[in-house]
């Protein structure tokens, strides 16, 4: 067998024992390996044998006969580089997205050093090429940040708009719900084209399309953060839509009214305390049936 259908057969990958060692021995077989290595990198998914023997075999004659025809090679490395370098710039534009499921939180560190907490069910969007121009994340869902002192922070929600310069806040954004509550430094929102101005303990809350006042916030950092979500005077809805997050169960309410304001907390690591915790207060009782849960009114 000559020398070319030694390589045609091995670029098809069809060489029995006898014709590999017969192709390991040819002179050039070293030049062949690495050439076809490189060529596997770049090439499509599909490709024709033909064509990529006769690839080999001219970059081959080009090696043999260089210094004389040294531009074919100078090119197919400008076009490596190329691609390389389109590769880098394609990778390092995109934007970096973090999620979280039910009953899930995580803790991300941001181009700064700044760091955002996940609660369940959340997504944050951010990218990092353009961090330096501009810090700005997407949240749909819940985080607390720690922000970085340095250049103006966004944090854009399709409530409204999140400013602040060094600080650490907790944004709560959901259907119809949307909640910012500043813990340290200063924090604007920006709400139907109104900016509120919130100092430490200060909170901006809507539902449903409606201000609702709230008292003033004491602890120095939201309670998911424990694994514990607390409400003061809330639609009971609210309190269930949240019980659904941290344990991916669906609640469906029987003689409840879910708009009835709703004062106290559950954990989010043990199902029975919590149920107890969010139907005792009503008088009310609950079933379970796999991921389904049932409350009852009296």
């Amino acid at each position: 067998m000559n020398r070319e259908e030694l390589i045609s057969k091995w670029l098809d990958n069809n060489l029995n024992n006898q014709e590999f060692e017969a192709f390991k021995k040819l002179e050039d077989y070293d030049d062949l390996v690495k050439l076809n290595t490189n060529l596997q990198a770049f090439k499509a998914d599909n490709y024709n044998t033909a064509t990529e023997l006769e690839n080999v075999l001219s970059a081959i004659k080009s090696k043999e006969q260089a210094p004389k025809h040294w531009i074919k090679p100078f090119m197919r490395v400008a076009a490596i580089l190329a691609v390389c370098f389109s590769l880098y710039y394609f990778t390092t534009s995109l934007d970096t997205n973090i999620s979280t499921e039910y009953a899930q939180k995580t803790t991300i560190e941001l181009p700064d050093a700044s760091s955002v907490s996940l609660n369940a069910k959340s997504n944050l969007v951010f990218n990092k090429k353009d961090w330096n121009q501009a810090r700005e994340v997407t949240l749909d869902g819940e985080a607390f940040f720690k922000v970085a002192k340095g250049s103006s922070f966004k944090v854009k929600t399709t409530s409204g708009t999140v400013t602040v310069y060094g600080t650490q806040f907790n944004v709560k954004q959901r259907d119809n719900y949307f909640e910012v509550i500043c813990y340290e430094g200063l924090v604007g929102v920006t709400y139907n084209s109104q900016e509120t101005k919130l100092k430490p303990g200060n909170s901006f809350l809507i539902i449903d399309g409606k201000t609702i006042a709230k008292e003033k916030e004491n602890r120095t950092m939201p309670s998911w953060l424990n694994n514990a979500s607390t409400f003061r005077s809330l639609p009971y809805k609210t309190v269930i839509a949240e019980f659904e997050r941290q344990y991916n169960v669906q609640v469906t309410l029987i003689g409840i009214d879910s708009n009835q304001l709703f004062t106290g907390s559950f954990a989010h690591d043990n199902i029975e305390l919590a149920l107890k915790s969010i139907t005792l207060p009503l008088h009310a009782t609950y079933s379970k049936s796999n991921n389904t849960i049932t409350l009852r009114g009296e």
